[in-house]
């Protein structure tokens, strides 16, 4: 869909067999399929998330490799990474915005049935579809937006704490606190709601996040140790004002992310000086 490549992750064959089985003991055989059923279009309410996501990248010049499914979610993995703050928290509440808009619309659309034949929720399917659909979205928007970096909710806080401590600071919070959360998560939903599938989207969060701060410290570390006739090629990358570099600004400015003092001249860095 438009133009970006969607797969199905092979471990994915996995969660019909576990819904059936978790629903099974629960609930019986008739809502045990009833729950099989229901994938295809929750997951499509997965792709659309994602989509969310590949869109508004695109409309800062960030194309999507591809949208692949899993059984705990979909992954949208982009070209590169936002640089700026202001880029990344759109592009984050991008796809929970389109849960908000799905859920509304299926709501709208319930309340119109339900006017016209007071027994649709109950006498038809499509009545017995639309309300745990809109469940789901609902669900989808909250667990996203959990301060659980690199979850939408995680991006969206780098992404305010970036606009004043850097990226590397903000993303080393931002991974913390998704530590935290993802800890806090897989313990509730151990001992509260005795879903094993929960820990694991826990797991998943805590090496994600680990992954990307990893990536970020390795960019700063390879921009201070660059020579200084190749700073200039990562003014894109670096947390530094735009209004400086676009006034022809000639003095010093401090570098939260790597802790250093920038020279400028005319506008552009041309030395680094360490706080020590």
């Amino acid at each position: 869909m438009f133009g970006i490549g969607i797969y199905v992750h092979a471990t994915f064959l996995l969660l019909p067999l576990f819904l059936f089985l978790i629903n099974l003991g629960t609930a019986g055989v008739g809502w045990a399929l009833f729950a099989v059923m229901m994938i295809p279009a929750i997951f499509a309410c997965v792709v659309l998330h994602e989509l969310g996501h590949a869109l508004a990248a695109r409309h800062y010049g960030i194309e999507t490799r591809d949208i692949t499914l899993y059984p705990i979610g979909g992954v949208a993995r982009l070209e590169s990474l936002p640089q700026r703050p202001l880029q990344e928290f759109w592009i984050a509440v991008a796809g929970p915005a389109v849960n908000v808009a799905i859920a509304a619309l299926l709501g709208g659309l319930l309340l119109l049935a339900i006017g016209v034949d007071s027994s649709f929720l109950t006498d038809s399917l499509a009545g017995l579809v639309l309300l745990p659909l809109i469940g789901v979205n609902v669900l989808l928007v909250l667990f996203n937006m959990l301060p659980a970096f690199p979850m939408d909710g995680g991006r969206v806080l780098r992404a305010l704490l970036a606009a004043r401590l850097g990226q590397l600071r903000a993303t080393t919070i931002a991974t913390q606190i998704g530590v935290a959360t993802a800890l806090a998560f897989s313990l509730v939903g151990l001992i509260i709601f005795k879903n094993p599938l929960i820990p694991v989207v826990g797991l998943f969060v805590y090496f994600a996040g680990q992954q990307e701060l990893a990536a970020v410290r390795y960019r700063y570390a390879r921009r201070v140790h660059e020579p200084l006739e190749v700073l200039p090629a990562y003014e894109d990358e670096l947390d530094w004002p735009t209004p400086v570099l676009r006034r022809g600004f000639s003095g010093f400015t401090w570098d939260s992310g790597s802790e250093r003092w920038i020279e400028w001249r005319n506008g552009r860095p041309v030395h680094t000086i360490s706080a020590n």
